[in-house]
């Protein structure tokens, strides 16, 4: 076990991180960490595993452990209670709380997810997509996006995946230039991501696509009240070519804004909710836009 640890400590090392937040980022308590690597308590296999993901080992150090495990004596120890993960068999959004923001000029888009793992492996990445009007005459960039993401207050590192005038495609990966946090299973964490569009490039609605069996969808909108906003949306189905009508949609007005708001529980798998709006105001005619995730 004495090579595990020393193998830890100059991974650790190399990585730049101090225990403290080597444990941080496994999700352990601080003092764990150098409790493993003084010896004064034993590794687990869950230990090995994520301290390889996080310190990107490439499966060495969870190897080194395997064999310190393959080589101690065997005596009968009571199996560990598994691990409580509810009824899902696959990644679950507990609860995604959509905020879109506009100050006449801008659209600024907060997106929260309570993720819980209730798969077999390691969630390693997250997709979202982001679709701006499919007629704007400005096309839609990374720069004016300024896309940022975290968890559990950890920077989120952002892929592309796809990249049109009017559509990118990312992948939100568990991990930064210190290391990896993936989301374990039976484990539950809030990520978060932000950007925001111009007016011109934007559009009239505002799209939630259940991707992920889903328990709780909040949507907030906030509008100057100056503009007169008015504010409807509707539900799209794939098992009906109907579409029906959002209700009840609540307002209320403060300082110098508009909020709107909606929730629904427990939506149907691949179920579309579109908020769509208009403005009294000259000067502010509303366009509409293509599918926004």
């Amino acid at each position: 076990m004495g090579t595990f640890r020393r193998e830890l400590t100059a991974w650790r090392e190399r990585r730049g991180l101090s225990k403290k937040q080597l444990g941080a980022l496994m999700l352990f308590d601080p003092s764990y960490v150098s409790h493993i690597e003084s010896g004064r308590h034993r590794p687990t296999e869950d230990f090995a595993r994520r301290a390889d993901d996080v310190l990107r080992a490439e499966g060495e150090l969870l190897g080194l452990w395997r064999l310190y495990d393959d080589s101690r004596p065997r005596r009968a120890t009571p199996a560990p209670p598994p691990v409580e993960r509810g009824t899902a068999t696959d990644l679950t959004v507990e609860h995604e709380e959509a905020l879109m923001r506009y100050d006449g000029e801008r659209y600024w888009v907060t997106i929260r997810r309570q993720l819980f793992n209730g798969q077999a492996d390691p969630v390693a990445r997250y997709f979202i997509k982001i679709a701006a009007d499919q007629e704007a005459t400005t096309p839609l960039t990374w720069p004016e996006l300024d896309l940022r993401a975290t968890c559990r207050g950890l920077t989120m590192e952002c892929v592309p995946n796809l990249d049109l005038p009017t559509l990118k495609e990312v992948w939100l990966l568990f991990e930064n230039a210190l290391g990896r946090f993936p989301l374990y299973p039976g484990e539950r964490t809030w990520i978060e991501y932000s950007y925001s569009v111009e007016r011109e490039t934007w559009g009239s609605w505002f799209q939630r696509a259940i991707r992920h069996p889903t328990d709780r969808l909040s949507v907030r909108m906030r509008f100057p009240a100056e503009l007169i906003p008015e504010v409807w949306g509707v539900e799209i189905l794939m098992t009906s070519s109907d579409r029906g009508e959002l209700s009840p949609i609540h307002q209320v007005a403060e300082d110098g804004m508009v909020e709107y708001s909606w929730e629904t529980n427990a939506p149907p798998l691949h179920a579309r909710y579109r908020l769509e709006w208009s403005f009294a105001e000259p000067g502010h005619a509303s366009r509409q836009v293509d599918s926004r995730e």
